[in-house]
């Protein structure tokens, strides 16, 4: 198993909000993952849509798994979302996540989340803080 699968499956056992969310790994390398998720009805707005913070929660969560791939600890410093199509109760949304950037100590990732469809949802900017913390992953 790869460092970067033994990093995010590490990641997730302590992350009640990522299982609640019902996110599925589906792809993970350095400086890359692929995640994806059903959206249900306690998920929506008044609007009886997706509320904006699950797309962000989403994309947040592609944006650590990529960003935490090379095995240190790493935190995000500054994030962003535009929302630029509507998400209804049963899409299924996945959540693409780019290195874009990655110095010593800092690191720029793009997410882009799209439905089932192929039409993008929402566009996400991450800007990551790099320790020089491992990650145990021998804790599993």
């Amino acid at each position: 198993m790869s460092l970067a699968k033994q990093v995010v499956d590490t990641m997730i056992n302590s992350d009640a909000f990522s299982k609640w969310l019902g996110i599925e790994l589906l792809e993970i390398s350095e400086g890359y993952c692929k995640l994806q998720m059903t959206v249900r009805k306690e998920m929506t707005n008044g609007f009886n849509i997706a509320h904006g913070g699950i797309t962000y929660s989403l994309a947040d969560s592609t944006l650590a798994f990529a960003a935490n791939s090379y095995g240190l600890q790493v935190l995000s410093i500054e994030t962003s979302i535009s929302h630029i199509n509507k998400i209804n109760i049963g899409d299924i949304i996945i959540s693409e996540a780019k290195e874009v950037n990655r110095g010593n100590k800092t690191g720029l990732y793009y997410v882009t989340i799209k439905n089932q469809n192929n039409v993008e949802v929402a566009h996400f900017k991450g800007t990551v803080y790099i320790t020089n913390s491992k990650w145990d992953v021998d804790k599993q």
